[in-house]
């Protein structure tokens, strides 16, 4: 006789400060990957259940315990035991964490690209007219105000910290600390959690800490901006309006740019934060002229042996 199948340990666990997952971090199941991957390795009751799951992923959500016995054909005992075996602690339990795993997960199934025209033509119409969609978006919702206290704050610090973290938020934070440098004002980026923390207990008054995130969530930020704050230091955000970001900030630069729905296509709103970096770049050079005006001279300078050209061009792009 074979013997009972043993639960798959994908349970959460509980940390001593109760949250989810070892050391208290929420550790994260994805059932439709564990369901796929375990194809044939529940009792065989339990794989009706499995199967029917999977073929009715749009409507298992709204489905009571019974309605999906009914449908794989099943006892109820049975699909609350097929919960237990994939790592859930009963039926309610998996319909949450299902409803969460596939909310995120219908949006990359079943893609399918444009049937008709040409592919080249057709991507940079997409490309090219979601930038300029979401471009024209992001100047309809910037403040006058707060870019202006933006500008007199960023032209008149002593050292300016960029922080940003995930791909697209961290390489606009590379990119400010890339525009100011020039201007004469000692500027860097980084895009570690602790390396961040560590930078933001440097600061002090006369120094501004610019967070950047599309979100306005990650907790690094908020630690950082706090941490400089407490000694002194002013803090700038360019993030989601009414964010914690936003609220954590002595000035906000809040946006609310929702991206294209198609999956393959990089987001803009990088982009238009790039635009929006350069516009602060652009007015804090013309509070110090004369100095931002020696340092391009500088630079330039530096550049001529390197190419020969002693033509007008950008400042070493």
């Amino acid at each position: 006789m074979s013997s009972p199948t043993k639960p798959i340990n994908l349970a959460p666990q509980t940390g001593a400060d109760g949250r989810e997952g070892a050391g208290g971090v929420a550790k994260v199941i994805d059932i439709i990957a564990q369901l796929r991957r375990l194809d044939g390795a529940f009792p065989k009751r339990e794989q009706r259940v499995a199967d029917y799951v999977l073929a009715n992923l749009e409507t298992i959500a709204y489905q009571r315990q019974s309605e999906i016995a009914q449908g794989a054909g099943v006892s109820d005992a049975t699909v609350n035991r097929f919960c237990q075996t994939l790592g859930c602690d009963g039926f309610k339990d998996f319909k949450i964490r299902l409803a969460q795993s596939v909310a995120v997960s219908l949006q990359y199934m079943d893609v399918h690209a444009p049937d008709s025209g040409s592919l080249s033509d057709a991507l940079v119409s997409q490309v090219f007219g979601a930038l300029m969609d979401t471009l024209n978006r992001a100047r309809a919702q910037l403040d006058p105000v707060s870019v202006e206290a933006a500008i007199d704050l960023l032209a008149g610090a002593r050292r300016i910290v960029f922080f940003g973290v995930g791909g697209g938020s961290a390489n606009v934070a590379r990119e400010g600390a890339n525009r100011f440098f020039r201007l004469g004002v000692p500027a860097e980026a980084h895009s570690d959690g602790y390396l961040q923390r560590m930078i933001a207990s440097t600061l002090e008054r006369g120094d501004v800490v610019f967070a950047i995130s599309a979100s306005g969530t990650p907790a690094e930020l908020l630690d950082s901006v706090a941490i400089a704050r407490q000694y002194g230091a002013q803090s700038l955000s360019l993030t989601k309006a009414g964010s914690d970001l936003a609220g954590a900030t002595d000035i906000a630069l809040g946006l609310d740019l929702p991206e294209d729905q198609d999956i393959y296509k990089p987001s803009a709103s990088r982009l238009a934060y790039v635009a929006i970096i350069d516009v602060l770049a652009a007015g804090a050079a013309r509070k110090r002229p004369e100095r931002v005006r020696e340092y391009l001279r500088r630079i330039r300078t530096s550049l001529v042996p390197l190419s020969k050209d002693v033509g007008p061009k950008p400042i070493g792009d």
